[in-house]
């Protein structure tokens, strides 16, 4: 590779850093050609942008960027590296899980850098499948925040159905009063009438 092309690879990994907040390191050397060509339509599949680079071209276009940001992957660039570029934080990690479930214990996970917090090693796969999604993060809040309200609105219609049952009797009470006040209105009706002969 001449020193232009160098320059020209340095300058495209450049560009997939600055434009991805997550990305995945992975060694993919032990996979066959078949393999690794299938793992790259899974991951064309699922969104997720992968290339190949050499370790010291990646080295160089991360401390071109920010050097003392990514200083937490470098000492991960060694072997065959596989970069995986995504803005679902968890779907690399989905996804080589996956692909293990039929081809065995590869691709392995080298690190990855999720937001600004960097994962070192193989074993943190468990731990990046269980990162939320911004959606899943938003859905959580969004049901926090609709919980006590729900609880507000359930309070305060449990109040007005209880208003209503006290309110009750004392309806029916005013709606019977009249009937009492019937028998007098017959006893004057019939005063009336037995003081219309003396009358005459």
């Amino acid at each position: 590779m001449t020193p232009a092309e160098k320059n020209a690879a340095i300058e495209v990994l450049k560009e997939k850093f600055s434009q991805y907040d997550n990305f995945y390191l992975t060694n993919t050397e032990s996979l066959s050609v078949a393999q690794v060509n299938t793992l790259r339509r899974t991951c064309f599949e699922k969104g997720i942008e992968m290339k190949v680079a050499k370790n010291t071209l990646i080295k160089k276009a991360l401390e071109s960027i920010n050097s003392e940001k990514y200083a937490g992957v470098y000492d991960s660039l060694s072997g065959v590296t596989a970069l995986m570029f995504t803005n679902v934080p968890k779907e690399p990690a989905v996804l080589i899980s996956d692909f293990r479930g039929a081809k065995g214990a590869l691709p392995v996970l080298k690190a990855a850098f999720i937001g600004e917090d960097v994962f070192v090693g193989d074993e943190q796969l468990a731990a990046l499948k269980g990162i939320k999604t911004k959606n899943e993060l938003i859905g959580e809040v969004i049901g926090l925040l609709l919980s006590p309200i729900g609880r507000v609105l359930s309070a305060l219609e449990n109040k007005a159905n209880a208003s209503k049952s006290e309110d009750a009797p004392a309806a029916e009470a005013s709606n019977e009063a009249p009937a009492a006040d019937a028998p007098a209105q017959d006893n004057a009706a019939s005063t009336d009438e037995a003081a219309a002969p003396a009358a005459e």
